[in-house]
């Protein structure tokens, strides 16, 4: 049945479906972020093995040929580097050449340039299922939704006409309605309805982050919902939410990635979100994780959506705004006073940036253990608008190694961006940054070659935080450092030792990074409760052996590391 109205959707649970649940929390997994065009199309195919970086094949501004049986025959490379979950770009129907998902015309229906709803089913029943090296290896999978804004399904009065540019925003004026590009979409046609969109013209440069603009008005030609506090936001928001439970029923879907939610009105975003959550516990999902894109790098802003400050008050009413997670911004981006990671790992800019955000994070948890669970980290993505290129593009191969290994040791819930781990470096615009991972001209080759020495790296890093409980749950503290073991401080400038510890109920995790191109022989401090003069810590990566804990003539615990240029090493 080819389903066109939510009136078609059927949400009882599926009595012969034991929904898939599974006790481990989010902040464990390891997600993997990839565009389903340029991921693979399925075909059997052998990559040339090699320890080498690759560079990712060209692609156009149209459809390329990835599938989603092309996930589903390579779940053991996405595994083999040790991810735990997998974040698809949007999946349903698109506008033509919206390759990337975000121009959605059909939301009841997988985009046939991707497959069928039954090739969805199969890879998350595949995903659920897998096993690696013998052994239950269960893979979550995430959709990415988009209900701030529909696909480009409609142009406003005269804007078809030869010579009429695009409407922009002004002033909050509402526009005239010209008229749909089609006969038959959106889907479901309860969509098809004016007054389910603002109207108001596209967001001016200025206006991403100044509201009333920046909730009202369209972004580029993808049009606004107009999510309000009224009777039109309330029957587009439920038309939304049984559009998006319908797959959780029919696909067994793990979680979602809420696109463009600063975008969204506060009440819509608590609504969806909220009965996201609410119809996955009825299947007996638990923890159906729901993280947003802020798209922000604002502290402030973030303490709005997440931990014990998740409301705010309008009159004599609170509102929640429902999600669980933001992707952190802040920390992949940096803001005005303080750089992005990648500018840290490269040495390009002090620690001090990072020592913030551990700092920052601090108003938002319960306990100091608890901050973890608010953030999905990410080194670089799919966007150009807030960097020049991949983090392959301005950082070696240890630099990248060192880069996600610091998202896997750290707080948060970690996530690669596909072709990160085989050193894809495209830059300059998103087309650039979204390279293929297989070679559509020719279908004997692609590039998911786990012999790469930074995809090696990076899946014997996440073995070791996948089987070290301090990695995962522990405490974070930055640790001070000395060159001469005697005089302790938080190191500085761009030649220096980047270490900190997990801890877990009495048990410490040292991690560390010579950010230098030098050699360093910095001593580094750990907990003297755990630590007596004399213990040894032992390489869990990076280094084998142990070394000595030892003490300083004013009673400081510390461990020396001899690090090679750029070495990451964790112990414990």
């Amino acid at each position: 049945m080819t389903l066109k109205s939510i009136r078609d959707i059927d949400l009882t649970p599926d009595s012969d479906k034991t929904y898939f649940n599974i006790d481990r929390e989010w902040r464990e997994e390891f997600i993997y972020f990839l565009m389903v065009d340029r991921f693979h199309d399925g075909a059997a195919r052998s990559p040339v093995l090699s320890t080498e970086r690759s560079k990712g094949f060209t692609t156009g501004n149209d459809f390329y040929g990835g599938k989603i049986k092309g996930i589903t025959n390579n779940l053991n490379y996405i595994a083999g580097l040790g991810c735990t979950a997998i974040w698809l770009s949007p999946v349903f129907e698109n506008n033509d050449k919206s390759y990337h998902g975000y121009s959605i015309k059909n939301y009841l229906q997988i985009d046939p340039n991707f497959g069928t709803k039954e090739d969805l089913v199969e890879l998350v029943q595949a995903a659920h299922n897998f096993q690696k090296d013998g052994k239950p290896f269960p893979i979550r999978i995430i959709l990415d939704v988009v209900i701030n804004h529909s696909g480009d399904n409609w142009f406003y009065k005269n804007e078809d006409q030869p010579g009429v540019n695009p409407y922009l925003y002004y002033d909050d004026i509402t526009f005239d309605f010209g008229n749909w590009k089609s006969d038959d979409h959106p889907v479901p046609q309860e969509l098809r309805n004016q007054d389910l969109y603002h109207r108001k013209g596209r967001i001016t440069d200025n206006g991403y982050d100044r509201y009333p603009e920046n909730q009202h008005g369209d972004l580029f030609g993808l049009k606004d919902y107009a999510n309000d506090d009224d009777e039109a936001g309330s029957e587009l928001i439920n038309i939304l939410i049984k559009s998006h439970c319908y797959w959780i029923r029919e696909a067994d879907i793990d979680g979602f990635r809420v696109d463009a939610v600063k975008h969204m009105g506060e009440l819509a975003c608590s609504r969806f979100c909220s009965n996201i959550r609410e119809y996955a516990y009825s299947l007996g999902k638990r923890n159906f994780f729901l993280f947003g894109e802020l798209a922000v790098s604002s502290d402030d802003i973030y303490n709005r959506y997440l931990g014990q400050n998740t409301s705010q008050t309008d009159g004599n009413r609170t509102v929640f705004f429902g999600i669980n997670s933001l992707l952190d911004f802040r920390l992949a981006q940096g803001d005005g006073e303080n750089a992005a990671l990648r500018e840290v790992i490269t040495g390009n800019a002090g620690p001090e940036t990072l020592y913030n955000r551990l700092s920052a994070q601090e108003h938002r948890a319960l306990n100091r253990g608890e901050i973890g669970r608010y953030l999905v980290t990410f080194i670089d993505n799919h966007d150009s608008f807030w960097q020049d290129g991949r983090i392959a593009f301005s950082a070696n191969d240890k630099q990248v190694i060192a880069g996600i290994g610091y998202l896997l040791c750290s707080l948060g819930t970690p996530c690669i961006f596909y072709g990160t781990e085989q050193g894809f470096d495209g830059s300059g615009g998103d087309i650039q940054m979204r390279e293929a991972m297989f070679d559509n001209q020719d279908p004997s080759k692609d590039l998911l070659n786990t012999a790469c020495n930074i995809y090696a790296e990076i899946a014997k890093i996440a073995n070791v935080m996948r089987n070290t409980t301090p990695l995962r749950f522990g405490r974070m503290y930055f640790r001070q450092t000395s060159e001469n073991g005697t005089d302790f401080n938080f190191p500085s400038g761009n030649d220096y030792t980047l270490a900190f510890s997990r801890i877990l109920y009495g048990k410490e995790i040292l991690v560390a990074y010579n950010v230098s191109a030098s050699e360093r022989t910095d001593c580094i401090i750990v907990d003297a409760t755990y630590h007596r003069p004399n213990d040894q810590l032992q390489f869990l990566y990076g280094g084998d052996g142990a070394v000595t804990v030892q003490q300083s003539p004013a009673g400081a615990v510390y461990v020396q590391l001899v690090l090679s240029p750029r070495q990451f090493v964790i112990l414990g």
